[in-house]
């Protein structure tokens, strides 16, 4: 088992370093060119569109409106890549590890944007509303089904097995940890009792459809993430002196002027950008399936809400994480990245902080499992629309939450970055030539915007799109109604 870890890690480093990273960041430039920095520019219109409303959808309840949508693809994000996955970061590649979050962040906004407008160009209608995510516009705006197919296929592993199994590992581990700070000894039962009782909530809620875990989603996503942001926040207060010497040996070490834990430039960078990615998701083709879903009268509007959710997660989350960390002077090292956060909360808070912890991680990790579950859902439906197949995967997708909370968070670890780096890379392969799409959109809903009108968009706008499933004209639109 080791040795197939250190060959997965190995591999997955190089493929890394020498081609997706320059591929997503000379990609993503080039989006931030031809958008004109949309990712930057358009902050406020991404906090305005997050109050939409749905339209009513075929089976006569409410769509799915933009908040919805964002608080599944949020669930997703904000996870065990916020505090275990930066800690990680920090502790393999030092504190500069975050300089290069932070510009990769605002940089790969521009593909989440792009991503994003596109699911939604190229939705499809079911009875709840919308679905449609990668699979849907590689099949719809390519022409290449295919390729749909491949991408459906690594997404259903990434989230709904591999990445599903880091979060129920990381909630079994918390419990574990809280069980040893108590002054108790950790029982061989407790891993598979967490996970059996993991595996009965979630089929709870996954069961309902997408609108429950919308609910329960919209319900948590806030909750969760200001209890976090306060915990951190009170550390950070309380070390208000160390504030401006954290950004300095951020900097300092971004640009390796600096050496800590013997991390070379390279180590700094990849670290960054790997755990940012795997953090808030953008480029990687996950976000777009749940912005797919919402009910929304331009597509742009629901591509700035999924922008701003890179934001939320890497800019707000994550930094909270790493402020956490470096005021409390930690001690780095590859075999110190899971504890650090919670030694970091406990030194400033004391004690009972690691239980809190535990609390804010079950909420974290148990909403990312239900993200994870609809991720693999939409593209379970885009192979197939049997019942038979979507029952089989849910089955499947129960036994990886159970296993991951029993095994072995290396080995998951490995798998994840190795999985997420091959979907990612088939995404940005279709994005490339379809971006000039997402182009055209943004100039028509600023051409309405401009003049004081809510943008609204209907395929006949934008002459020359080709495969687009919904965005009827208003005759084909009135002929749909009178049916």
């Amino acid at each position: 088992m080791e040795t197939l870890n250190d060959l997965l890690v190995t591999s997955t480093d190089a493929f890394w370093q020498f081609l997706l990273i320059p591929v997503l960041a000379a990609l993503s430039l080039y989006f931030t060119v031809r958008l004109a920095g949309v990712q930057i520019r358009m902050v406020p219109d991404m906090v305005r569109q997050l109050r939409g409303t749905p339209e009513t959808a075929p089976d006569g309840k409410k769509a799915i409106s933009p908040f919805q949508a964002f608080s599944i693809s949020a669930a997703a994000r904000v996870g065990t890549g916020n505090i275990v996955g930066v800690a990680g970061a920090i502790a393999v590649g030092g504190p500069g590890a975050v300089f290069w979050m932070w510009i990769m962040a605002l940089l790969v906004g521009a593909a989440s944007f792009v991503e994003s407008t596109l699911a939604q160009l190229y939705k499809v209608r079911d009875a709840t509303g919308f679905r449609g995510g990668p699979a849907y516009y590689m099949q719809h705006g390519l022409g290449a089904r295919w390729l749909g197919v491949v991408f459906a296929v690594l997404i259903t592993v990434t989230f709904g097995f591999v990445f599903n199994a880091v979060q129920s590992n990381t909630i079994s581990g918390a419990v574990a940890n809280s069980v040893e700070a108590a002054g108790a000894s950790v029982p061989g039962w407790l891993a598979p009792a967490v996970g059996l009782a993991l595996v009965a909530v979630t089929a709870l809620v996954v069961f309902g459809g997408v609108r429950r875990i919308a609910h329960v989603t919209q319900a948590l996503v806030p909750f969760m993430a200001l209890l976090y942001i306060l915990m951190a926040l009170v550390v950070v207060v309380l070390n208000a002196d160390q504030i401006g010497p954290v950004f300095a040996l951020i900097f300092e070490s971004a640009f390796g002027l600096r050496e800590v834990a013997g991390a070379a430039l390279g180590t700094v960078i990849v670290q960054g950008v790997r755990r940012g990615m795997f953090s808030n998701e953008a480029g990687l083709g996950s976000a777009p399936n749940a912005g797919a879903t919402a009910s929304v009268s331009h597509p742009v509007k629901q591509g700035l809400v999924q922008t701003f959710g890179v934001y939320f997660d890497t800019l707000i989350i994550c930094t909270m994480t790493a402020f956490l960390i470096l005021v409390s002077n930690p001690v780095y090292g590859e075999e110190r990245g899971p504890s650090m956060t919670q030694d970091a909360l406990q030194a400033g808070l004391g004690d009972w902080s690691v239980h809190a912890l535990t609390f804010v991680l079950l909420l974290l990790c148990f909403s990312s499992v239900l993200g994870n579950y609809y991720y693999g859902e939409a593209n379970v439906r885009f192979l197939s629309g049997k019942k038979g197949v979507m029952s089989g995967f849910q089955v499947v997708f129960l036994i990886a939450t159970f296993l991951g909370s029993i095994g072995q968070v290396a080995l998951v670890w490995s798998l994840a970055d190795t999985t997420m780096g091959l979907m990612a890379l088939v995404n940005l392969v279709a994005i490339a030539p379809l971006g000039g799409a997402a182009v055209l959109l943004l100039r028509d809903y600023r051409d309405q915007a401009r003049r004081g009108v809510d943008p609204v968009f209907t395929r006949d706008r934008v002459p020359g799109l080709t495969g687009v499933q919904c965005w009827e004209g208003e005759v084909e639109e009135r002929a749909r109604a009178a049916d």
